[in-house]
């Protein structure tokens, strides 16, 4: 159909598919390592229960007709798989409507797990990962040009991330605004890596003009995606080198890397073929069936489009949102305030009593900062959940109330399960008797004292986070802690909640489903 497709978007669409199959790869492998741990049948936050009290309606999976821990992760193994598929380029030799239902496919069993997974998938990556995923089943394949509707819509998914991203900073923090929330951010972000430690010391007029950049490239660039080019691509090409930027400089899990997905679709054919070493083979113009599909499609994200406009205009815009169960029409905002502190919690176990001085030894995650002398590390774009989590249960303790004491209680058990999520277990032998949290305040070392001590971090202790604690004496030991000396130390009904109603609650007040991180602040940035 004339207009309709565009064979000068060959090339960006296989790039743009191969990125967001490693995506989705990078995706499901996380899932496999670590979801029987957080939302198991023996999980942090169980899944089969979660579920139960929302009800199909209000979080879709696949999971309600059955859920197992085998199951799941028969699942997750079945997304990588078909992830590997695309990457390697499989469904540009299989017919058109095969190749939709891999995409499809790979969708239904993401959202599966998303809405099973409570806190530990409510990141603002999960999201997009889920509305580029849905609209990539339009995308089309090696038999027929890209649909120009699918690959706009795709670029305006985009448009809304980095302009979200763009309003929710100047509006939320005077950071932001006066041009000073980079004397902070790289200290204080979720997870610095391996390069933080020198970006947090740069000049701060550097600072001031990497936050001025960053209102330019968030606020002004993003719309001359939506632009004729050379213009598109110019705008592209200045989204790419700030999300490269954004890699280099943090974790964000696959954030930036699927950012960069996006952008490649607004790249002019001809600047990517001098670019690239591939010359795509033509395409025709699509089926009918498939042009019709796509203008519904088409028309269908046009009406989902008010909501996510319409919150961007408002004084009130909401940091991350989505407006339906499907996740589609979301509304992105990041880091709508700049924690000026870091807080960090430091769980430490003991086999003495709490009386006597005893000597306490703590447990390292695989990348949230605990010993000072350890380099911080570049783990994205794979996702480290847990250790994300851990930094939004320091800053605020009613985030974590739904699943950190039963990590304690997991901890004091010694489950194998729970323990391959951490870096290093100090008591292979045999689980701890004590178990204490500790609040502290860490800080980058300055130049003199890296220098010195060879130390990365330095911190002050804050206080007691969770006093000791211990198992409780009772046949439902796997649910309780108490602290040494107490009458009725019961708190289990903090450890579990009933039936997952507090996350439940989170997900579904209003109309909008919001992600779970405490008010103000959001997962990325």
């Amino acid at each position: 159909m004339f207009g309709f497709y565009d064979s000068g978007y060959v090339l960006a669409r296989l790039i743009f598919e191969r990125l967001l199959g490693l995506v989705y790869l990078i995706a499901f492998l996380s899932t496999l390592a670590q979801f029987r741990a957080l939302c198991g049948e023996r999980g942090l936050l169980p899944a089969p229960r979660y579920l139960r009290a929302a009800g199909f309606r209000r979080s879709p999976s696949l999971f309600h007709l059955h859920y197992s821990d085998r199951l799941a992760d028969a699942l997750a193994a079945l997304g990588a798989v078909l992830s590997g598929a695309v990457v390697l380029g499989l469904t540009d030799v299989v017919p058109l409507p095969v190749a939709m239902a891999v995409w499809a496919a790979l969708w239904v069993l993401y959202l599966s797990f998303v809405n099973a997974g409570q806190a530990f998938y409510g990141f603002v990556w999960e999201m997009l990962l889920l509305e580029a995923g849905f609209l990539a089943i339009f995308l089309g394949n090696a038999d027929t040009a890209p649909p120009i509707a699918a690959v706009f819509l795709l670029r305006w998914l985009l448009v809304r991330l980095e302009v979200g991203a763009g309003l929710i900073k100047v509006r939320n923090d005077p950071a932001w605004r006066d041009l000073t929330a980079l004397y902070y951010h790289h200290e204080t972000q979720p997870i610095p890596n391996r390069f933080s430690w020198y970006f947090h010391h740069l000049p701060k007029p550097i600072h001031r003009l990497e936050v001025l950049g960053n209102h330019v490239a968030q606020l002004i660039v993003p719309f001359g995606l939506l632009c004729p080019q050379p213009i598109a691509s110019v705008s592209a090409g200045i989204v790419i080198v700030t999300q490269l930027w954004l890699m280099v400089s943090g974790n964000f899990a696959w954030l930036n890397l699927l950012a960069v997905a996006l952008a490649t679709l607004a790249l002019d054919g001809r600047f990517l073929a001098a670019l690239v070493p591939i010359e795509p083979t033509p395409a025709p113009d699509g089926p009918l069936w498939f042009t019709i599909t796509v203008t519904i499609l088409t028309v269908a994200m046009v009406l989902l489009s008010w909501a996510p406009v319409r919150n961007m205009a408002s004084r009130h815009q909401l940091m991350n949102a989505t407006f339906n169960r499907l996740y589609l029409g979301n509304t992105y905002g990041l880091f709508g305030h700049i924690t000026r502190t870091r807080l960090e919690l430091v769980i430490e176990g003991t086999d003495d009593q709490p009386e006597s001085d005893p000597t306490w030894k703590a447990y390292e995650f695989r990348a949230k900062p605990g010993i000072l002398t350890r380099r911080p590390r570049q783990v994205a774009p794979y996702h480290l959940r847990l250790d994300w989590l851990m930094w939004f249960a320091a800053m605020s303790p009613p985030y974590a109330e739904a699943w950190l004491l039963s990590l304690v209680v997991k901890l004091l058990q010694g489950d194998p399960v729970t323990l391959r999520l951490l870096a290093t277990n100090p008591f292979p032998e045999g689980p701890p008797k004590y178990l204490r949290i500790l609040l502290y305040v860490y800080r980058f070392t300055t130049r003199e004292e890296r220098r010195s001590t060879g130390a990365w971090w330095t911190r002050g202790c804050v206080g007691d986070y969770l006093p000791p604690a211990t198992l409780r004496a009772t046949p439902d030991a796997d649910r309780s802690v108490q602290a040494p000396g107490s009458a009725q130390p019961d708190i289990s009904s903090r450890a579990a909640p009933p039936a997952g109603k507090a996350e439940h609650d989170a997900r579904t007040r209003g109309r909008a489903r919001r992600n779970r991180p405490p008010s103000g602040h959001t997962t990325a940035g």
